[in-house]
């Protein structure tokens, strides 16, 4: 290797941490995990976004937007666990 020759991860590692982008990455695979930690049937009757340590949880349900508020405290801690820290503080459902 030569002296200026560094691992590609690394490199990537160094360059997130620049610019700032390591929480923007982390919460798109918050994103990702949602399916998986909701299940398919809830996850295709919801869209989701996270700004700010909040998840913002659009639901096209009534009934269940009410069903998930009640699982409220249990998602955020199945989320946060996915992402090996504390991510999500809270959800707004809408």
């Amino acid at each position: 290797m030569k002296s200026n020759d560094r691992p590609l991860r690394d490199v990537v590692q160094e360059f997130l941490k620049k610019y700032r982008l390591e929480d923007h990455l982390e919460e798109t695979r918050l994103v990702d995990h949602w399916p998986g930690i909701c299940g398919p049937m809830i996850a295709s009757h919801t869209s989701v976004k996270v700004r700010d340590k909040t998840l913002f949880v659009t639901v096209d349900s009534a009934a269940l937007r009410q069903e998930l508020m009640y699982m409220k405290e249990t998602l955020i801690s199945k989320l946060n666990k996915a992402a090996d820290s504390e991510l999500v503080r809270d959800i707004v459902f809408r």
